[in-house]
């Protein structure tokens, strides 16, 4: 079992892509198979066996927290006997117990999120698949939130995650890239970043935003992002001695600074792959 991602800015294919995995859209060409079943012609079949949670909170805000658990127990058809241990499993595992009675309309934003993460693997479901979560909770909520996923994951529960949020994508055993609705690049984080397209490169200097201007222009240049006084530079792989190349620019145009090879991270990858840029949210301390 593992965490899959779908990475990718808004636009880009994340959430059609999911409907229609889930049996919700019908694709226009072509088709999709999930565990073992057509997504069209067994989407029902196929609904029995997944959890979707959706973007934005989608259970009733003016029923309680155990009557929405209750309420999905109903639709998820479980057995009656094992009905109410379930719920009371899954208002313990996410931390819920003391809040079964209050309105979930009054709950706090990652109270919320426990609460629909709750509801989507109360039937305990073969794949769990998650449309951007976690994109209106603060750091420290995502963090345990993802803990959560690793916990359903170390169970024997496979998820699919799509996030526009590099730190989330890191996580994921495996990533999917996708840029407009085309699949740029999958892979596990680590072998994208050893096979990134592209050589990487750290500018200090003392002008970066005149020097940057100056790099974006270059053809070979594929990217330039500032960081304080850095540049991170990311130059196609076929140029030869880039690093030389940028000394040599910086000296003609009188720019005083450095320049060194670095590491890639995941973000060249995306960069790379679609020529954007993504967000990254600040970590919990």
């Amino acid at each position: 079992r593992q965490i899959f991602g779908f990475l990718g800015p808004n636009g880009s294919g994340k959430s059609t892509t999911i409907r229609m995995l889930c049996g919700l859209l019908r694709p226009t060409a072509g088709h999709a198979t999930v565990l073992g079943l057509d997504a069209v012609t067994q989407a029902e079949a196929l609904k029995r066996r997944i959890g979707y949670m959706t973007q934005r909170f989608s259970l009733y805000e003016d029923l309680t927290v155990l009557e929405n658990l209750r309420f999905l127990a109903e639709i998820y058809d479980l057995p009656r006997r094992s009905k109410a241990r379930r719920i009371e499993e899954v208002l313990s595992t996410y931390d819920l117990t003391a809040r079964r009675d209050q309105l979930a309309g009054t709950l706090s934003g990652g109270e919320r999120q426990r609460l629909a993460l709750a509801g989507v693997v109360l039937h305990r479901p073969d794949l769990l698949i998650l449309d951007e979560p976690t994109s209106a909770v603060d750091p420290q909520t995502r963090r345990d939130f993802w803990e959560n996923l690793f916990n359903l994951c170390d169970g024997g529960t496979t998820i699919l995650v799509s996030t526009h949020y590099m730190d989330e994508a890191e996580r994921c055993h495996e990533i999917a890239i996708l840029d407009r609705g085309v699949l740029a690049a999958v892979g596990a984080p680590e072998r994208l970043i050893e096979t990134i397209d592209a050589t990487v490169l750290a500018v200090e200097t003392g002008e970066p935003r005149v020097l940057s201007r100056q790099l974006r222009a270059l053809p070979w240049v594929k990217s330039v992002a500032q960081l304080g006084n850095v540049l991170h530079v990311l130059t196609d792989r076929e140029v030869e001695a880039p690093k030389e190349a940028i000394e040599e620019i910086m000296a003609r145009e009188g720019f005083s600074g450095n320049v060194t090879l670095t590491r890639p991270i995941l973000e060249d990858v995306f960069v790379a792959a679609t020529g954007k840029f993504l967000h990254r949210q600040p970590r919990s301390s």
